[in-house]
């Protein structure tokens, strides 16, 4: 446990620098030319498992959370997200608050980072507030199957990288991404996204946000894929905040 952790309700107070070293990326955040991937996967859940609440995660969290949530995006180059959490959870315009902008900023990064869509369908359209309000160019990652008119479209409000030929090949699309100069990746689900990455292998760590509520029901979990797999994962810290527990783990190696 790093000595950013903390136990015990109530004990830790929203303090942005403090969460913005416990949350640093080491090669990323130190701007090493030609980095690899790095994905990380930030999701909330209850304290019995459910990935949300009234069919949104929002639901789950508080302003902690999301205060989090825009130190987090601030590490990243891009937020990738799927096309039914876009629908969900209602994204568009700016990815962090003004403070975390001028923390990008004065580290030499855009004000904002990129905002990122998986779609096989691409069933969002162009005028979605996603790409309308967006204020930095949205991208799109699709695959080779995906209708060529909507993809012609969608080129027009957003940059679109086609990885995979039936189905969207995550880890090509990553790698794009960092070819492209954008290695940091943050996924925010859902839990199809979330699975279909740690099928993968490509998931370097999850940051949970873990909600005091008991939500029972059949609400969907943080992951979910057509097979198990067994992704063993290390603590690096759990921060207790006013009433949310936040957790960051890493690859056991």
């Amino acid at each position: 446990m790093s000595a950013a952790a903390s136990v015990g309700p109530g004990r830790a107070r929203f303090d942005a620098d403090r969460m913005h070293a416990a949350y640093a990326v080491d090669v990323v955040d130190a701007g090493a030319p030609g980095a690899e991937a790095f994905c990380r996967v930030n999701m909330v859940a209850s304290l019995d498992g459910a990935a949300t609440l009234g069919g949104r995660s929002g639901s789950l969290g508080d302003h902690e959370d999301q205060r989090l949530l825009s130190v987090l995006r601030s590490h990243a180059d891009v937020v990738l997200v799927g096309a039914g959490t876009v629908e969900a959870e209602g994204y568009g315009g700016a990815a962090v608050v003004d403070a975390d902008a001028a923390w990008r900023t004065a580290r030499g990064r855009e004000p904002q980072p990129r905002f990122a869509v998986v779609s096989s369908r691409l069933g969002l359209p162009p005028r979605h507030p996603f790409f309308t309000d967006a204020v930095a160019r949205p991208l799109v990652v699709t695959s080779e199957h995906a209708p060529a008119d909507r993809r012609a479209a969608l080129a027009e409000v957003a940059d679109v990288i086609v990885s995979g030929e039936h189905r969207v090949d995550l880890g090509g699309a990553l790698d794009e991404l960092a070819a492209r100069g954008m290695p940091s990746v943050l996924c925010e689900g859902g839990p199809g996204l979330y699975g279909a990455l740690a099928e993968a292998d490509l998931v370097d760590e999850t940051c949970l946000t873990l909600s005091p509520t008991i939500v029972a029901g059949d609400a969907p979990r943080t992951a979910s894929s057509a097979h198990e797999v067994a992704r063993r994962m290390r603590l690096v810290h759990a921060i207790a905040g006013e009433r949310m527990l936040f957790l960051r783990y890493g690859r056991a190696g």
